[in-house]
């Protein structure tokens, strides 16, 4: 499953965030910077305001530390020993990674270590080998200027799976955070992370440097699903629940329950093809999907209510990044079950058209209808699986 953090400035923001059903609340002061640590006395205040089982849901970051195992080190541990759960240290440019990490090595014994990646600094993944070396909890991707770009500014879906499954691989949490808004949380749930980091969208119109808004914070929380009480997260895929709420279509059902979401005039660079010179470059491809979504019970007020094209376009572009393909028919077939696999699709059809033949324009165009056997379905890439909960996260 998939946990959402709320970076907070202090205790009365963070008793707020988990009223509101924030998982883990992550002490951050935005005036002191992309990654300002707050003072010693907030840390304190905090600690208190969470005692029992919430203070097990308390992060902090250290701050802009300089990149020297000393300072790193000097600048967690206060942190450990102030009593927050999590310590997340930022991986800046300059000084020594690898012997900071090592440096903090056996503060992993007792508080659970997060390493911050900067997405807008060309982050080295080869660390995360050393983190998982080094006993941290986990990792997490987000810019580190906060100039009003998002994370998927700086990086594409395919290199956030890559993080992803990087992470899982080592038995690390992977984290992504920066500027999400919401339309993003559906398109970043399918790459199965275990946290999704949020501030300026839990603050409304006042952006990241004002106060948390609980109407905002239900509309963040409403999109990343619960765990579901009593079941296996080992067993269960979350991603198939961001549009949650909806019971399995059917494809054959009255027409005025149904909205079509369509993409159409995709054009991209494609390595596809049978033939040994279509295995020397990519071909430009055109592509076309529209999907029968079920409605909701309402008229569609916020991103919790609909289906987002953006979840196609995501689909298309992790199938084609995945390597080559012979068949237009095989990437066809993927797109569909893609597609299908999100719990509100009915039906769905797929158009990919080859652009630069000698024969013209060709290629193949295919529909897919929801069985009932397949309401509980294919996961959405085998490239991004669901993992049980790691290591260093609540349950």
């Amino acid at each position: 499953m998939t946990r959402m953090l709320a970076s907070v400035t202090g205790p009365d923001e963070a008793l707020l965030a988990l009223a509101g059903g924030a998982d883990i609340v992550d002490l951050k002061d935005p005036a002191q910077g992309a990654f300002g640590a707050v003072a010693p006395a907030v840390v304190a205040a905090c600690v208190a305001a969470l005692a029992g089982a919430q203070a097990a849901r308390l992060s902090a970051v250290t701050g802009e530390t300089p990149m020297l195992p000393q300072r790193v080190l000097e600048a967690a541990t206060a942190l450990a020993d102030a009593g927050v759960a999590y310590v997340k240290q930022g991986i800046f440019a300059g000084g020594d990674a690898p012997a900071c990490i090592r440096a903090l090595a056996p503060l992993a014994q007792r508080v659970r270590l997060v390493a911050v990646l900067f997405a807008d600094r060309a982050p080295d993944l080869s660390l995360l080998e050393k983190l998982a070396e080094a006993g941290f909890a986990g990792a997490m991707l987000d810019p580190e200027g906060k100039d009003g770009r998002r994370l998927l500014d700086h990086m594409d879906l395919p290199m956030l799976r890559g993080f992803v499954n990087a992470c899982q691989g080592l038995g690390l949490f992977a984290g992504l955070a920066g500027s999400l808004e919401a339309p993003d949380i559906p398109r970043l749930l399918v790459l199965g992370p275990a946290v999704l980091g949020f501030r300026g969208a839990l603050c409304g119109k006042a952006g990241r440097a004002g106060k948390l808004d609980p109407a905002a914070l239900a509309a963040i929380r409403g999109l990343i699903p619960p765990e579901t009480a009593g079941a296996d997260p080992r067993k269960t895929d979350y991603r198939l629940l961001a549009a949650r709420g909806y019971s399995p279509p059917d494809p054959d059902g009255d027409p005025a329950l149904f909205d079509r979401v369509f993409i159409r005039d995709l054009v991209l660079k494609v390595r596809i093809g049978a033939y040994a010179r279509e295995y020397r470059a990519p071909q430009t491809v055109r592509f076309a999907v529209e999907a029968l979504v079920a409605r909701g019970a309402h008229t569609a007020q916020d991103m919790r209510d609909v289906f987002s094209y953006d979840l196609m376009i995501d689909a298309i572009r992790m199938l084609i990044a995945a390597g080559h393909v012979e068949l237009v028919e095989t990437l066809a077939e993927r797109i569909a079950e893609a597609v299908l696999a999100h719990p509100r699709v009915a039906r769905v059809s797929v158009r990919i058209e080859k652009l630069e033949t000698e024969a013209g324009v060709v290629g193949v165009a295919i529909e897919r209808s929801r069985t009932r056997e397949a309401a509980t379905g294919p996961v959405l890439f085998d490239a991004a699986p669901v993992a049980a909960t790691p290591a260093g996260l609540p349950r």
